[in-house]
């Protein structure tokens, strides 16, 4: 596969400028950039989600317009969305094998035996103890992206030619055996097809696979072969600068204030049991744990969201009980979830209507909403937080990853009561430029009194950014750890404790 020149623009955006690319039979081909760099863009016109301004795609030496993703897929093109395309209501046999059922279907009725067969075929790949028949909606976010591997196979394997498997972001959920599992699935798919596979953690990159193109506004910067660059100089592709130094901003790190303002003593609920924790003014506590350890309960508990059973949750001396969503923001408590577009913003609404959703009285005069100091507020924190947007009234879903993530913050931060913020891995599926804006940020916070309760995407971030590491495992806490500059726990020592 092939693009030659390849331009596409949006109002107010040029998401691709001239850009040239080659997928060679029989390798991976990683596609690195910050989040706004346009490689969704790219692989949203490789797959047939979007047909190019100008420029050309060219399939296995002839030009190519398809008609769409099932276009695509018919051609041998198959992609895995990063934001997960499985309906949950149908089992996951009907997920794989979706538009693709062939001889499983006879006079409109599903022939389930061989419907589930076929599918597992396919699923046994990706390995799991995945299930055919299993309801969707059963499966965590992690089972389902394998589920989102499998499905790709069975689509790129329609053709009758070898198939081309785009991965966008396949990993960010995924704990460390399924990503073993992942890489092994790749190295497997090499021999008989060819794979793009986009990342924004670098050591998978240099990891899995054979050549490198780096983006950059919306323009190849770079290729290379991952023999031939370090980690850092990929950084410094990606952005213009070196990130390396100071990526963490653990030379911001304050000593936390002696005041306890948030306290957890023996809460329970259904996933967890006498959980208790403190978390003092100015502090940053990271709740490390693998998938369904808890932790995610645990977090959403102090935010309202998952009910308690027992236990006490006490904010700046006042023992409260939040039992509701509402009734957190009320106390000063804010929440990032793991999974922004579904739980954190509304992606049809605008940016100035997401960053002020959960507070508009902080831009309203009495009742009544005043436009003037909604946009002037507004202006404030896209520029604070360096939001890369056309204008306010751009719908949220127009934009990057990395800057979805930043209004989402920014909403909560329009609160100048905010106490405490609870991060669920705030940096999921951002890039290096936009996760080092994010560490900065919480630094910023931490440093401004809050409480910062933080369950991180990887155990590096979880030790670099906090003051203290809690691990849990099968809904309870199982040790502490203190983590200043200059005194980290190591790695082994908090893994030993999570799993």
């Amino acid at each position: 596969m092939e693009l030659r020149g390849a331009t596409k623009s949006f109002p107010g955006v040029r998401a691709l400028s001239d850009v040239h690319l080659e997928v060679r039979r029989h390798e991976v081909l990683g596609l690195i950039g910050e989040n706004g760099a346009g490689k969704s863009t790219l692989l949203k016109v490789l797959c047939g989600l979007q047909r190019l301004d100008s420029g050309s795609l060219l399939l296995r030496g002839s030009e190519a317009a398809f008609q769409g993703v099932a276009d695509a897929n018919r051609k041998g093109v198959a992609m895995v969305f990063q934001e997960q395309s499985l309906l949950e209501n149908i089992t996951v046999a009907e997920n794989v094998l979706l538009g693709n059922e062939g001889p499983s279907v006879r006079f409109g009725l599903y022939r389930w035996s061989d419907l589930n067969r076929r599918a597992q075929r396919y699923l046994d790949l990706v390995g799991g103890s995945l299930r055919a028949a299993a309801p969707t909606s059963r499966l965590s976010f992690a089972k389902r992206q394998m589920v989102e591997v499998a499905k790709a196979l069975a689509s790129g394997e329609r053709g009758h030619h070898e198939p081309v498997i785009l991965l966008d972001e396949p990993t960010s959920v995924l704990e460390h055996s399924e990503l073993e599992t992942l890489f092994s699935i790749v190295r497997e798919l090499r021999e008989r097809a060819s794979v793009v596979f986009v990342s924004h953690r670098m050591e998978e990159v240099l990891a899995i696979c054979d050549r490198v193109y780096v983006m950059r506004d919306g323009g190849v910067v770079g290729e290379c072969r991952p023999a031939d660059v370090t980690t850092d100089q990929l950084f410094s592709m990606m952005v213009g600068q070196d990130l390396s130094a100071g990526y963490y901003h653990e030379s911001d790190q304050r000593p936390a204030q002696s005041r306890p303002r948030l306290e957890l003593t023996n809460l329970t609920g259904e996933t967890f049991r006498d959980v208790s924790l403190t978390i003092a003014h100015g502090e940053v506590v990271s709740l490390m744990g693998v998938q369904e350890s808890g932790r995610e309960d645990v977090a959403r508990a102090v935010f309202g969201a998952v009910p308690v059973t027992s236990g006490t949750i006490t904010l700046d001396g006042r023992r409260i009980r939040p039992r509701s969503p509402a009734h957190a923001v009320r106390a000063g408590i804010g929440y990032v979830p793991s999974e922004r577009k579904v739980d954190g913003a509304v992606l049809g609404m605008d940016v100035r209507e997401n960053l002020t959703l959960a507070h508009p009285g902080q831009v309203s005069r009495g009742p009544l909403l005043d436009p003037a100091r909604e946009r002037r507020t507004v202006q404030e924190w896209i520029g604070d937080l360096r939001v890369r947007t056309p204008s306010q009234r751009t719908p949220l879903r127009d934009l990057s990853g990395g800057n979805q993530q930043k209004v989402v913050l920014a909403k909560w931060l329009l609160d100048p009561e905010l106490r405490v913020l609870v991060l669920d891995t705030p940096t999921r599926g951002l890039d290096v430029g936009a996760k080092a804006d994010v560490y900065a940020l919480i630094r910023r916070l931490a440093a401004r009194g809050l409480a910062v309760l933080l369950l991180a995407d990887t155990l590096d971030e979880g030790i670099a950014m906090s003051h203290r590491v809690l691990t849990m495992k099968d809904g309870r806490v199982t040790d502490e750890f203190t983590s200043g500059v200059g005194s980290r726990p190591r790695r082994t020592d908090v893994l030993e404790r999570m799993v």
